[in-house]
């Protein structure tokens, strides 16, 4: 109790200085800024933000007082937007250990991984991402790492472990079923994922990620065929919306997209084979869905030199156009779409490339770019903190030389980041 005491005293001690503290002012300036409600470019903006979120946004000359300046950031003759937001990213993931080869690797070598991989991350100017899937809590140890400023990286959203059915598309099926081993993520009946949510919830996930169908890199399972019944999806939906967080469903066939909508998810990841039945539930009950309609180039391209096995390659050249397709015929129907690009199947880093396939398969640059700003913060319920340079959000902001709107491929090219009000990329 003594040393509790002593513990205590110095915890309020500390807060007392942090609070007596006077907060740091940064001004930062650039020469257009591009709102991304209204698609519109706005000319010579000043931002001013005060440890770190964001209390005016303006014109140079109109705002702030100089004397109160801690730090200027001048971006000079770029133009800015809000931080990037991925909704569907796997930080500690490599595309080019795939397959068995990946099962060389110890436990500890995934988590080291992320750390490079949310630092190519940043820099590619996606300043939030939601995690939905990393096994051995990865994603968490990396979020407290870059909140602690001990490494660079987003702001990350984490799932922790996807949920699945054994034998579905997120159990561990490369090995003989004779060899026995822990598969955290696992859990069949309502009970049981109710228990499983509860698990993940305990442990620090902030979404829920689960299997409703297999998919392209799992063995011996169908892509499209659904894994969990809708009573169990709806277990598993309340649970989570019970506790406070957001479900994100995997799924490729239409029954299990369906069975998931009807369950209430927030989010459907991949959606390939969706029909217009599944838009219209999807518009009446307010679903988002997240494709990645990039990176079946780089895996039938990359995949077997990275070991990927020619029975997930089939069902990758099964899926891709397919899911393109798809895209397109749900943006026409008026289903809501945020930017998901599965980064960690493909380079991580090369999040951006993801943007030109939406405007080739149909959306304008500018909805695009919503798609990974507005309106992915508001799939994840934090319209409050990121997603838009506005009054109250973080000054997560980046920048490109010219207008992202008429060419959409300047997102590949990130020159500078700010996160939080801090200068961390400056590639000018």
């Amino acid at each position: 109790m003594k040393r509790f005491a002593v513990t205590a005293l110095a915890l309020l001690a500390s807060t007392a200085a942090v609070t007596g503290a006077r907060a740091e002012t940064v001004v930062i300036t650039a020469a257009r800024m591009l709102d991304v409600a209204s698609g519109k470019l706005i000319d010579k903006p000043m931002i001013v933000a005060v440890d770190g979120r964001i209390t005016q946004v303006g014109r140079q000359g109109e705002l702030a007082d100089s004397s109160k300046i801690d730090r200027r950031i001048d971006l000079g003759a770029l133009t800015i937007l809000p931080g990037l937001i991925d909704m569907h990213v796997h930080l500690s993931s490599d595309p080019t250990l795939s397959g068995m080869q990946a099962l060389r690797y110890p436990a500890s070598f995934w988590t080291v991984l992320g750390v490079a991989m949310a630092k190519r991350t940043i820099d590619a100017g996606f300043t939030t991402v939601r995690n939905v899937g990393a096994a051995d809590y990865a994603d968490l140890g990396l979020k407290m790492a870059i909140e602690r400023g001990s490494i660079p990286g987003p702001r990350i959203v984490p799932a922790t472990y996807a949920i699945g059915a054994t034998g579905g598309h997120c159990d561990s099926n490369e090995l003989p079923a004779a060899y026995v081993f822990d598969r955290p993520g696992i859990a069949d009946g309502p009970d049981g994922v109710r228990q499983k949510v509860r698990e993940l919830h305990r442990r620090g996930a902030e979404v829920i990620k689960y299997c409703a169908t297999g998919g392209v890199f799992s063995i011996g399972t169908s892509v499209g065929a659904q894994q969990y019944s809708q009573s169990e999806m709806n277990a598993l939906v309340e649970e989570a919306h019970m506790l406070g967080m957001k479900v994100a469903a995997h799924a490729h066939g239409n029954n299990g997209i369906k069975a998931a909508i009807r369950a209430g998810v927030d989010t459907v990841e991949h959606v390939s084979f969706a029909d217009a039945e599944a838009f219209d539930l999807a518009k009446k009950a307010g679903t988002w869905f997240s494709m990645d309609i990039y990176n079946d180039d780089y895996i039938l391209a990359e995949g077997a030199k990275n070991g990927v096995p020619e029975a997930s390659l089939a069902k990758e050249r099964e899926v891709g156009l397919k899911q393109r397709q798809t895209f397109q015929a749900a943006w026409k129907a008026g289903v809501k779409m945020v930017f998901g690009s599965d980064a960690g199947v493909y380079p991580h880093g090369d999040n951006g490339r993801q943007f030109a396939k939406m405007v080739e398969w149909g959306m304008a640059p500018a909805d695009a770019i919503r798609a990974a700003t507005v309106k992915a913060a508001e799939a994840l319920g934090r319209e409050a903190d990121v997603g838009q340079i506005a009054v109250g959000r973080y000054a997560d902001i980046i920048a490109v030389a010219g207008d992202p709107t008429a060419d959409v491929n300047l997102l590949r090219d990130i020159k500078a980041v700010v996160k939080g009000g801090a200068l961390v990329k400056d590639a000018r």
